[in-house]
């Protein structure tokens, strides 16, 4: 009973004593049942409420938000549809895919009612029946997708579902907004197979990069070694630079007489840093 309602019995209550004391015993109970007829009839529909209101068993219209006065016993509220967005789950139990490969599946559809007459009066119990729809089209759409394309591509599965249940579902007065898969189990030796693949194949792939590596920096090593043969001064320049940056890391020092610099081969001069460097290296041991 709502706050209608009671004011409405209230009132009853009232008019009724009066009813029997000006126009005499007869009228306080007639008014008090019709009162108390009155009473039943407010109704009070949420702002994202619709109603369905029934004449004798006929659809008279949709009630919107707000109070609506019914006859009762001539007018029934057949329904209350909520308009708002609702999630409902559902799953897919070792669906086989097309590539025969057993999988569990569970998703979350979002919907809504757009036409409430139309939910209510041409489908029974729309709630069940947009549920056993959205789970038969799992299951369709599992059977024709592989397990590889469903493991990388869910957002097109998703579109895929999105679109199917809801060309189903708009004769219904039903609008599908989207739908999301959860969770996506496989058999457990297929999951360890897989993860053994793609471990296979990110080692295959970084010995493809060393070596390719190592073609460059034996392709670069060959370019010095030519210019090296073809020009015996910046063999030179290149030892000397050597032998200084083996110097100055070991913090050495190597005298050589500036008359001397042109007969001393690279060579020498290289395994001398080397040897310095080394002795170094002793030394603070």
């Amino acid at each position: 009973m709502n706050f209608f309602s009671a004011l409405i019995l209230g009132l009853t209550f009232i008019a009724g004593g009066i009813a029997q004391k000006k126009l005499g015993a007869p009228w306080g109970p007639v008014v008090g049942v019709l009162g108390f007829y009155l009473s039943c009839s407010p109704r009070i529909l949420k702002e994202w409420e619709r109603g369905i209101l029934l004449r004798l068993g006929k659809f008279r219209k949709e009630l919107g938000p707000g109070l609506h006065f019914v006859l009762p016993g001539f007018d029934r509220l057949a329904a209350r549809v909520d308009l708002r967005i609702r999630s409902t789950t559902f799953s897919a139990e070792r669906t086989l895919t097309k590539d025969t490969v057993p999988v569990n599946v569970d998703a979350v559809l979002f919907w809504s009612v757009s036409d409430a007459k139309r939910a209510v009066l041409e489908v029974e119990r729309f709630l069940d029946t947009i549920t056993w729809a959205a789970q038969s089209t799992l299951r369709d759409v599992i059977g024709r997708t592989e397990l590889v394309g469903m493991i990388s591509d869910r957002e097109k599965l998703d579109q895929e579902l999105q679109a199917t249940i809801d060309a189903k579902a708009t004769s219904w007065g039903i609008q599908v907004t989207s739908v999301e898969i959860r969770d996506m189990i496989i058999p457990g030796a297929l999951e360890d197979a897989m993860s053994r693949k793609a471990q296979a194949d990110r080692e295959k792939e970084a010995r493809i990069i060393l070596a390719e590596s190592e073609v460059l920096v034996a392709d670069k090593m060959r370019k010095a070694a030519e210019t090296y043969r073809s020009d015996p001064e910046a063999m030179k320049l290149r030892a000397m630079n050597m032998t200084y940056e083996s110097i100055k890391e070991s913090g050495a020092l190597m005298v050589i007489p500036s008359g001397m610099t042109g007969s001393f081969d690279p060579g020498i001069i290289g395994l001398a840093a080397s040897s310095f460097k080394n002795e170094a290296a002793a030394g603070e041991g």
